[in-house]
C-alpha cells in the first residue's frame, strides 16, 4: 500500500468509485462496458467486493467479460451457490473463480492490466481491527486473493489470510469509499453505486456477535455499517446536487438475489447499466474533460 503522502496532489485527476452489491454488480459492469466503448479514461479506480471483481475489466480493457462470463456459468456447480458454500465454505468457489476462470475459461489480460497506467484500489475489511484497508492492485496475478477477500461475502465465505493478515468483504467497513477518494485529494470523482435513488440501508439482523465472536472490532463495524453507509449517501447526495461529482445508479428496480442465477434478470441489470451511461455520456465527458 502507498504511504498517504503519495495521495496529494491528485486535484486534477479523475477518481472512479465502484459500489458493491454482488449480482447487482453487472450494473457497474455495464457502465464501464460503455466507458471503454467511449474510451472514457480515469485515472484511479475504488472497488469494493463486486465492483473490484468487475471492476479491474476496465484495467484490462475487457468489453462485454464480466456479463460473458456470468452468463455462460450462472448455473455451473463449481461457481457460485450453495454446492460449492457446502463444499468449501465458500459461496463464490474460489478454484474455479480465482484460478480456472480467470486463466483458463475467459482470461483476464493480465499483461495489459498490469502495464495499464490505471491504480486500481481493491477495498478489504481486516476481520481483527475492523477497519477498511485499500489495497493497490498493482499486479493482478500477485495480488488476486485481495480481490477475492474483497468480496469474500460474511457468513457464506471463509475468511482469507494474507500475510498473517485475516479480511473479509470490504463492504463491511467501507461500502462506497467516496470518502477516500476525497481524503486522497481527488476532486472529480465519479461515483458508481448499485442500488436505486431511494435506497436507505436497514439495520441488519444477522448474527455477527455470534458467528464472529473472535472479532469483536468486525463486528461492531458491522453492525454500525447501515450507519456509515446512510451517512455516505448523505454526502454523495449532497455533492452531487451542488454538481461537484458524477453519479450513476439503476434507474430501474430490479429484484436480485445476491446470488442470482435468473439469467434474464443478470442481463436486465447490465443493460439498465448500458443505458444509464448512455444517457449521461455528454455529462460524463464535459465533466471528466471540463
Amino acid at each position: 500500500m502507498n504511504s498517504e503522502n503519495e495521495y496529494k496532489n491528485n486535484n486534477n485527476e479523475v477518481a472512479l468509485v465502484l459500489e458493491g452489491g454482488a449480482m447487482r454488480g453487472l450494473y457497474t459492469a455495464g457502465v464501464l462496458d460503455v466507458f471503454m466503448e467511449n474510451d472514457i479514461k480515469v485515472n484511479t479506480i475504488f472497488g469494493v467486493s463486486a465492483g473490484a471483481l468487475f471492476g479491474i475489466n476496465y484495467k484490462s480493457g475487457q468489453i462485454g467479460r464480466a456479463l460473458r462470463y456470468n452468463l455462460k456459468y450462472a448455473h455451473d456447480k463449481r461457481y457460485m451457490g450453495m454446492y460449492s458454500l457446502l463444499t468449501t465454505g465458500d459461496v463464490m468457489n474460489r478454484e474455479f473463480c480465482f484460478n480456472k476462470l480467470v486463466y483458463e475459461l475467459d482470461p483476464l489480460d493480465f499483461e495489459t492490466y498490469n502495464s495499464s497506467d490505471v491504480k486500481f484500489y481493491a477495498v478489504v475489511t481486516n476481520v481483527e481491527t475492523g477497519k477498511a484497508e485499500y489495497i493497490e492492485i498493482s499486479d493482478a496475478k500477485r495480488d488476486m486473493e485481495y480481490l477475492r477477500a474483497s468480496g469474500s461475502m460474511p457468513f457464506v465465505s471463509n475468511l482469507v489470510e494474507i500475510n498473517g493478515n485475516k479480511y473479509l468483504d470490504g463492504a463491511v467497513a467501507d461500502p462506497i469509499p467516496y470518502k477516500k477518494a476525497l481524503d486522497m485529494g481527488y476532486e472529480k470523482i465519479i461515483v458508481i453505486q448499485t442500488r436505486p435513488a431511494d435506497y436507505i440501508k436497514s439495520k441488519s439482523r444477522l448474527p455477527y456477535g455470534l458467528v464472529y465472536k473472535k472479532y469483536p472490532e468486525f463486528v461492531k463495524t458491522a453492525k454500525s455499517a447501515y450507519i456509515n453507509y446512510n451517512e455516505t449517501l448523505d454526502l454523495i447526495r449532497k455533492y452531487e446536487k451542488e454538481g461537484k461529482i458524477i453519479v450513476l445508479r439503476p434507474s430501474e428496480k430490479i429484484k436480485m438475489r445476491r446470488v442470482e442465477k435468473n439469467l434474464s434478470k443478470l442481463q436486465a441489470i447490465y443493460y439498465v447499466g448500458v443505458k444509464d451511461c448512455n444517457n449521461n455520456l455528454s455529462k460524463i465527458k464535459e465533466y471528466i474533460y471540463e
